[in-house]
């Protein structure tokens, strides 16, 4: 039995621990992180770009049984230890990642991408696509007067992103990073598509393997 309690209070705990200045001098090398699911395991891919081209530079993949069930604002307990791994097989180490996530815009401050950054010691950003808490004012996520992200709109006729710094990146470098890695006419930061694209890719496989030795 999962005590979401106590990680409520491990949440809030190593959430001050997160720095929220950039952590970096320049983005040469930036990366993206997505889960996708097939069965009870969690498959992570990571995908490292050059930043002004977007060329691939590197691809690792890992894949890990989720031992922690599904709950609104606990997602890093579910799906970081296949992150974790799919990072640490990497040969080189970006600069910055791009989490499909929240960052700091989470209820206790410390969403996915500011776990996964914490755990890790790399700058991360947080790219959800649903707002979980405070107000949007002006495009802003404010939580009280708290500034905690951005709502940024990338594709016409599209709902928007909701950006927040994860750990060290400032709030306005968050929202800056993500919009340079915007590239028509994908909605998602392209190391970010990238990696989606790559799970997704993974996913099938794996469908396809097991189907295979049915047959």
């Amino acid at each position: 039995m999962i005590d979401f309690e106590k990680l409520k209070g491990e949440q809030q705990k190593l959430s001050a621990q997160v720095v929220l200045q950039d952590g970096f001098k320049k983005v040469e090398t930036i990366a993206g992180i997505d889960q996708a699911y097939f069965g009870t395991d969690v498959i992570s891919c990571i995908v490292v770009c050059a930043s002004k081209t977007m060329e691939v530079l590197e691809t690792q993949t890992a894949r890990k049984q989720a031992l922690v069930p599904y709950k609104p604002g606990f997602l890093a307990y579910r799906e970081m230890p296949a992150m974790v791994e799919a990072y640490h097989r990497l040969q080189q180490s970006p600069d910055v990642i791009l989490v499909d996530g929240h960052g700091i815009a989470h209820p206790r401050r410390f969403g996915l991408a500011s776990h996964f950054g914490l755990v890790v010691n790399k700058p991360t950003i947080g790219v959800a696509k649903s707002l979980v808490t405070g107000t949007l004012e002006q495009g802003k996520i404010y939580v009280g007067s708290e500034l905690r992200g951005f709502a940024l709109k990338t594709k016409e006729h599209a709902t928007p992103l909701y950006i927040s710094p994860g750990h060290l990146v400032g709030v306005g470098t968050a929202l800056k990073v993500v919009r340079d890695c915007i590239r028509p006419p994908h909605k998602l930061p392209e190391p970010l598509h990238l990696a989606h694209r790559c799970a997704k890719k993974a996913m099938k496989e794996e469908e396809e393997k097991k189907l295979a030795k049915v047959s």
